[in-house]
């Protein structure tokens, strides 16, 4: 064990009785932490009294590194930051590029990214529902039925892409390539078959005792704590916050869609909240994708940006609604083909700030499955 994770005791005066605070370090290797993270808690028996996170440990310097190569050679790095999100990350970061030069993405390249990024979001979702369970302590069953419908977006993703997680498919303008003969009618089978999983998922878990008892009440994050923190994605919504970027800014072509955007109607943002609302948003997921599917149109699916990218000088900011809130890419161009300044906006990292006020006066074993309601990936919040 090393110093770090040492318990440490102080003794204190409590109601007229000395007793004991506990100090506890929990990672950065420990399974409830979802990778290399550590969590600082102190106890006072079982109650949580004061909580510290603590990271870096996979920093891997992504923004400087960016900062001295092309505009394009950034694209596969960008799949490392949330390894779960590789499409919706290629999406941001080609977003703020395209807002540096003039180009056109194709009609069809626009459907093709929504369908992308609505596969991720199942992707995303499913996997956080299995994982939150696990941390529950339901072992086994909910998450492998999670990834065995996991496995059939990623096999699309390999069929589009060449790789199942780090897909490096968007481009400036456009995609990498277009889709092989077929996949569409694959890609519209795996999204009929969701909802009859969903509705035996949600049979299964939503109103099981154990997880009403251990996740309602637990972790409440109030909407102007979530507000005031720039919390976003389904944590915000999960607080009573009507807020969508796919709404709000319309990127791409969400504006031809219809669909809803699920919040509480309470200010109460308990772990299940957070747990409901991404089971709502699969739902709606599948209703974009069901429109775009059978509207995606023939043609181009690369527009005209230039063959060197190497825009004037300017910045810009490029923004999506990530499967973990809003992700967010800031660019500073110089006139040379490198960015001058290359910036991520990472939900996990600002979702996380909250942690130790949503862990406060609650047990540690609420701990765990309050960081897992957050729903983060290291290499977001490290880069």
């Amino acid at each position: 064990m090393s110093t770090a994770a040492a318990p440490n005791y102080e003794l204190i005066q409590q109601d007229g009785l000395e007793t004991n605070l506990l100090e506890v370090s929990m990672g950065p290797h420990h399974p409830s932490t979802h990778g290399v993270f550590r969590m600082d808690v102190k106890l006072d028996g079982e109650t949580v009294v004061d909580l510290r996170p603590v990271f870096g440990y996979l920093h891997r310097n992504h923004e400087k590194l960016a900062e001295n190569m092309s505009y394009l050679s950034s694209m596969p790095f960008t799949d490392r930051l949330d390894y779960f999100n590789s499409m919706t990350n290629n999406w941001a970061y080609a977003l703020a590029a395209e807002k540096l030069i003039e180009v056109e993405v194709p009609e069809r390249a626009e459907y093709l990214r929504v369908i992308m990024a609505e596969l991720t979001r199942l992707v995303n979702h499913v996997s956080l529902v299995g994982f939150f369970i696990n941390d529950l302590g339901a072992l086994g069953t909910p998450l492998l039925y999670a990834f065995r419908e996991r496995e059939k977006i990623l096999d699309l993703f390999e069929q589009a892409s060449g790789a199942r997680m780090m897909c490096n498919y968007f481009r400036f303008g456009g995609l990498r390539n277009d889709v092989p003969e077929g996949w569409l009618e694959r890609a519209a089978k795996v999204v009929d078959h969701f909802p009859s999983f969903l509705d035996e998922y949600e049979q299964l878990l939503c109103e099981n005792e154990i997880i009403l008892s251990r996740t309602q009440g637990v972790g409440n994050l109030p909407r102007e704590l979530a507000i005031s923190a720039g919390v976003t994605g389904p944590m915000l919504r999960a607080s009573g916050v009507a807020y969508d970027l796919r709404k709000v800014d319309q990127y791409g072509i969400y504006d031809r869609f219809k669909f809803r955007v699920p919040y509480t109607d309470g200010d109460t943002g308990d772990c299940y909240d957070r747990f409901m609302i991404r089971m709502l948003e699969m739902r709606e997921s599948i209703e974009i994708l069901k429109q775009a599917l059978a509207g995606i149109p023939e043609g181009e699916i690369m527009g005209n940006a230039p063959r060197v990218f190497k825009p004037k000088p300017a910045e810009s900011y490029g923004r999506i609604e990530g499967p973990k809130g809003e992700l967010g890419f800031y660019l500073i161009a110089d006139g040379t083909p490198k960015p001058y300044r290359y910036r991520v906006r990472p939900p996990s990292l600002i979702n996380l700030t909250v942690l130790r006020d949503m862990c406060l006066g609650g047990k540690i074993a609420d701990a765990v499955i309050i960081l897992g309601s957050i729903d983060i990936v290291l290499g977001e919040v490290d880069r």
